[in-house]
């Protein structure tokens, strides 16, 4: 990095210059040679603070959940790295480059370590606290190594609504204490790495049934009620002098006089409880405002970037009209808005040059390690019968994997101790039946991906049959299943190998399930 950041606390930079540091849109991976000009043109011309990256225009969450096809690239990770060098090498200011990756870099690009949910770490038991806080390590030293200097991590809502369409796997579970303490760990392995942290979705997306990247989410509780639980972990995160909180895109009319208004367009929810209720003083980052909850209300370009600036954002995340955006804050924005935003960015921006990007090869075996050690830690027996589960071992058994996975690693192993037969849902001969459940999906649309069919089936046989089954997925997907029938359940949460290798031994007696349910299984 040859950049000063000393250049930008001159104080003849100008006011459109301030301004152009509010901005961080989105720089997209896999994008075309047009796209890239735009984005050239945005940081030499506007003088852009940041830039968040995505793979590509069609995996954002906008795209509907895939109405257009997000094409694989297996040369993201190099790609990315020459990007954020070139956008770099071409900024009169340095950039804060910012990326979602709740769960290591491969939430956004390929080929990169993977780390379990949030949901997963939830299931950590807190003599197990420990590991928590190496995730958040290796993800930040993955960042750096790239030079990324933001994570928009860790997600700190609550989720008490099994039916969220979009946190659910990205909380840390529904108990407010554990929430916050697992993320306050979290966030400090990645602060150790020198990557900075955003805790989101302010708030608090926790107990919603829309999805805000479609629609807006109306929570209708209690000032009294949102503080007590959905602003705790925030209030504790403040309290820890965190970098920075990002706005979700959900109304809470208790908070905002009555109206039914986004959080991220609200003054009373930003500065009248973020600012002078909660005293945080860090930067305010909007949610990305492309997201239909919000754009969809502001035709004139220029009027959202406006608008979510004036409710007190200082960076805006995804903003797609920068141009317009900027010339209209110019318009409207008094000196101190200005001054204020552009102060506190500066002071995000001097934490990111502590310490040096490394270039080196991602350590894929120290990420496995780690992989077995939590998944040794969060595996969990939701339902345990030893005496039913014996009779697999005198009595014989069938296995069948349900879902889409590229290996069943966890079978093979098995089989490998114990001899077994593998069938289907539709040839079952035998009374013990072990199934190795891995939904296609991780979210709850359509019962997690699972044909209804699948679903009636295995229902009837657990009426029937002495049944184990083994869950490589949101344990959300219990819910799904008449689960009163079935006399052992083990949580894998992941179908990571190296969940899948832990699951194994613990079927084989090997491995004993410490993990503790996050969540409330509640129908």
């Amino acid at each position: 990095m040859t950049h000063d950041i000393k250049k930008i606390l001159n104080p003849a930079i100008s006011k459109v210059e301030k301004i152009g540091q509010f901005f961080s849109p989105a720089a997209y991976i896999s994008d075309t040679d047009e796209g890239i000009q735009q984005l050239e043109r945005l940081i030499k011309e506007y003088k852009i603070g940041g830039l968040t990256f995505f793979h590509s225009r069609a995996s954002t969450a906008t795209n509907f959940e895939g109405k257009k096809t997000v094409v694989k690239n297996d040369h993201s990770i190099d790609r990315l790295s020459e990007l954020i060098t070139h956008y770099q090498s071409i900024a009169p200011y340095p950039l804060l480059i910012s990326i979602d990756a709740e769960w290591g870099l491969a939430m956004r690009v390929e080929n990169t370590p993977q780390y379990p949910y949030a949901i997963t770490l939830g299931a950590l038991p807190d003599e197990e606290q420990e590991l928590i806080y190496e995730v958040g390590k290796h993800i930040g030293n993955d960042l750096k190594q790239i030079g990324i200097h933001l994570n928009l991590a860790p997600v700190v809502d609550i989720n008490t609504n099994p039916n969220n369409p979009v946190i659910g796997y990205r909380s840390f579970g529904e108990n407010k204490e554990k929430v916050i303490q697992k993320a306050l760990t979290f966030y400090k392995g990645q602060k150790d790495a020198n990557i900075l942290g955003c805790f989101k979705h302010f708030p608090g997306h926790g107990d919603t049934a829309v999805d805000s990247h479609i629609g807006l989410p109306i929570i209708s509780k209690s000032k009294e009620e949102m503080y007590n639980q959905e602003l705790y972990p925030f209030i504790k995160a403040i309290e820890a002098g965190i970098d920075s909180i990002l706005i979700g895109h959900l109304a809470i009319p208790s908070l905002t006089n009555g109206k039914s208004i986004s959080a991220t367009l609200s003054k009373e929810i930003i500065k009248g409880i973020l600012r002078n209720e909660l005293n945080f003083e860090g930067v305010v980052i909007s949610d990305a405002l492309n997201m239909h909850s919000v754009s969809k209300l502001y035709p004139e370009k220029g009027a959202l970037e406006w608008k979510a600036f004036d409710a007190g954002n200082d960076l805006l995340c995804f903003a797609e009209n920068v141009e317009e955006g900027m010339k209209t804050i110019e318009k409207n924005a008094t000196s101190e808005q200005i001054e204020e935003s552009f102060l506190r960015i500066l002071t995000l921006k001097e934490k990111m040059f502590k310490g040096q990007s490394v270039k080196q090869n991602f350590n894929l075996e120290a990420t496995r390690a780690l992989n077995l050690k939590l998944a040794k830690g969060s595996l969990t027996a939701y339902k345990s019968n030893k005496e039913n589960l014996n009779n697999f071992k005198t009595e014989g058994f069938e296995t069948i994997m349900i879902g889409n996975v590229d290996t069943c690693s966890f079978i093979a192993n098995i089989e490998k101790h114990i001899p077994c037969h593998t069938t289907n849902l539709n040839m079952l001969g035998h009374k013990n039946i072990l199934i190795a459940l891995f939904p296609p999906s991780i979210k709850p649309a359509n019962n997690f991906g699972l044909d209804e069919e699948i679903l009636k089936k295995i229902n009837k046989i657990s009426k029937s049959k002495n049944i184990s089954l083994y869950l490589f997925g949101n344990p959300y997907v219990l819910r799904t299943l008449h689960t009163e029938y079935i006399e052992n359940i083990t949580i894998v949460y992941q179908n990571f190998d190296a969940f899948q290798e832990i699951a194994s031994a613990h079927f084989l007696e090997q491995h004993t399930a410490i993990g503790k349910l996050p969540i409330i299984l509640k129908k």
